[in-house]
């Protein structure tokens, strides 16, 4: 069989975007992959993200395990079908042996013993095979996201993200919460949260104070009118 090349990077970013997509191409295996028969299939599960080393997660034909390889150890080459081997042909019969007259007066000449065959050589010993690469880990634990937003006016908003899923939609937070919780985070964020949290209250007393004057306002006009 001859050797396939391995995957290039116009390769890597189509299989990438087929992935996008929703589909599940097949690759094959090269020479380079180890622990695999060359030419054997697999579907492509996914491409991570940077391309260092053994970046591309693929189940073999025929397997339920999840495995990573290198770009030079996958291939987009399908390998021709292989030939079945010819049947050989019946031998011919073989013709009938004649019977051998032995004149009664002549002895019959010792027969020599068979020469020993040689015994066949020993078939030198095949490499052992390298051990399978282990399978990526199912379980690990996908990245989780936490954003906490101002939404003006005193009010926050907190949405969390799992990996790519949201798993927490916006969720109002009251705003003591907001400021105890940054207390605890760098002096940094703190200090971010402590100036939003005080314009807020600057907002809301320019608000309070308008309020009064409008109460004492009205207040005033009852008076007037002799209640």
């Amino acid at each position: 069989m001859a050797k396939k090349s391995g995957l290039s990077a116009e390769d890597v970013d189509g299989l990438r975007s087929q992935l996008d997509g929703g589909a599940q191409p097949l690759v094959w295996f090269t020479a380079a992959a180890v622990g695999m028969e060359e030419g054997r299939s697999a579907k492509l599960l996914a491409v991570t993200d940077p391309p260092e080393g053994d970046f591309i997660q693929v189940r073999p034909t025929g397997s339920k395990d999840e495995m990573s390889f290198s770009p030079a150890e996958l291939t987009l080459e399908k390998p021709p079908p292989r030939k079945k081997p010819a049947t050989p042909a019946p031998a011919p019969p073989e013709p009938p042996r004649e019977t051998e007259i032995i004149h009664p007066y002549v002895p019959e000449a010792p027969v020599k013993p068979a020469a020993p065959k040689p015994k066949p050589a020993a078939a030198p010993a095949e490499p052992a095979a390298k051990p399978a690469r282990k399978p990526p880990a199912k379980n690990a634990t996908p990245e989780v996201t936490v954003t906490l937003v101002s939404v003006g006016e005193g009010e926050w908003v907190v949405e969390v993200m799992q990996g790519t899923r949201k798993t927490v939609r916006p969720t109002p937070v009251p705003p003591a919460a907001v400021a105890q919780a940054a207390k605890l985070l760098t002096p940094e964020v703190a200090e971010i949260v402590e100036g939003v949290l005080n314009a807020a209250r600057a907002q809301q007393q320019a608000r309070v104070e308008q309020l009064r004057a409008e109460l004492e306002a009205a207040q005033k006009a009852l008076e007037d009118l002799g209640a």
